[in-house]
């Protein structure tokens, strides 16, 4: 069952699930981020690493070398033409064991050809979220930092045999912007 606003608050207030948290929609003179009717709009934090080709490297998964970014602290980030910058989340969050979340991106940078990516908060995944951001364009793009960048939705269930917490998960309890790890 999809979760609504007021469970998100209770989630948030009684179990520590989103901190810090914002119990309403922040909407005046940036791009929103807060509670929403059935989702919460995370913010992206001002660090990033932005995705550059200068050392003429293969991206590999299993052997990605923190070369490839250029690591940068600052309230505007500008995406190369046809490249990706990650980032982090403000917030942490705290899942709980019979939940998991879908994340996606916001209609405003949709819009203008910038894609988020993030994978499912399985159920017992905490962290800081790291953010896969896209410029599809053949443009720089500009996004912005401490204002929102996606949704999260909240699926609620049956408490599932093995939590991400039990498999000791690679990504738990992350805090800066991880790196794919084996």
């Amino acid at each position: 069952m999809i979760r609504n606003d007021k469970w998100i608050e209770k989630m948030a207030k009684e179990h520590g699930m989103i901190h810090p948290y914002e119990n309403s929609q922040v909407r005046e003179g940036v791009i929103s981020y807060g509670v929403s009717s059935y989702g919460y709009d995370l913010r992206i934090s001002n660090e990033f690493k932005i995705f550059t080709n200068i050392n003429n490297s293969i991206v590999d998964p299993k052997r990605f070398s923190a070369g490839s970014f250029v690591d940068l602290v600052a309230e505007e980030c500008i995406i190369p033409p046809n490249s990706f910058a990650l980032g982090r989340s403000v917030e942490y969050f705290k899942i709980p064991r019979n939940v998991v979340t879908i994340c996606v991106g916001k209609s405003t940078y949709a819009r203008c050809g910038i894609v988020v990516n993030v994978t499912p908060f399985e159920p017992e995944w905490e962290g800081f979220v790291t953010l896969e951001i896209s410029n599809t364009t053949p443009l720089p793009a500009k996004i912005y930092a401490n204002e929102g960048i996606a949704q999260v939705l909240f699926f609620e269930g049956e408490e599932p045999r093995i939590s991400y917490k039990d498999k000791k998960g690679k990504y738990q309890a992350q805090t800066g912007i991880t790196l794919p790890r084996l």
